[in-house]
């Protein structure tokens, strides 16, 4: 899952970050536009090709995991543990589709195919690595735990402001949901008290109850994937197409 958090977005990179540039640059983009089809028709169907790609890949590799998984160990899966990985395949597709839309979207308004690849790389490590030291520096300035009193009056409003700020990142909202899809022990997204854990019975989570923890996750990273396609598909029909 850490493997497929850092380096799906170059699966979407690879597909979108010259998807309208690269035609706009080798002039194919004035032939197509002037054929007797709706501009919009050609912004979906990139979108649309390269997420039919990512689900035809994404599932592929599951279902070839899973079937080498079952004949090496001989373990068969129950109904409820298939269905979690399905969950997770398409938390992978929509997470992937995401990075699809914005490097379509990069593609849209740089006119070489390098710069909009090396826009989208650097959010990319932006969400990746760098979101994660801004979160905690902003916390610990709003809410300071630098010392023994502090630390005991702020350490939760730090950790909330901290997760909070780390779910604007796609990579944190991914690796999140997707962990707790596939640890039914996780219990909690949120920071648990131990005056809310007292009594509690320890054990394992049933799938609807790990989709209740995890749904605005895929509910957030659902709307950044249609944010992403709106932006180019409305740079892209606000654009001018000229003939060379």
């Amino acid at each position: 899952m850490t493997i497929i958090a850092l380096l799906g977005p170059f699966l979407g990179l690879t597909l979108g970050f010259d998807a309208i540039n690269s035609e706009r640059s080798g002039g194919t983009l004035n032939r197509l536009v002037a054929q007797p089809i709706y501009r919009d028709s050609i912004i979906i169907g990139k979108f649309l090709a390269g997420t039919a790609v990512i689900v035809i890949m994404v599932f592929s590799m599951g279902i070839t995991i899973g079937t080498v998984g079952v004949l090496r160990t001989g373990l068969v899966p129950e109904a409820e543990e298939v269905f979690r990985i399905l969950c997770f395949l398409i938390f992978t597709c929509i997470y992937i589709a995401f990075w699809l839309g914005l490097s379509i979207f990069f593609s849209v308004i740089c006119r070489h195919s390098a710069t909009s690849a090396l826009a989208v790389i650097a959010l990319w490590i932006f969400f990746t690595i760098f979101m994660s030291l801004l979160a905690s520096i902003i916390a610990n300035g709003i809410y300071p735990i630098d010392n023994q009193y502090d630390a005991m009056i702020n350490s939760v409003k730090n950790y909330t402001c901290e997760l909070n700020l780390n779910r604007i990142s796609p990579y944190y909202l991914y690796a999140e949901a997707a962990s707790t899809i596939m640890d039914p022990s996780v219990r909690s997204v949120n920071v648990v008290t131990m005056s809310q854990i007292q009594g509690a019975i320890s054990g394992y989570l049933e799938l609807g109850q790990s989709l209740l923890l995890v749904w605005p996750n895929l509910i957030g990273l659902f709307a950044l994937m249609l944010a992403a396609f709106a932006g180019s598909f409305i740079g892209f029909m606000r654009q001018e197409i000229r003939s060379n």
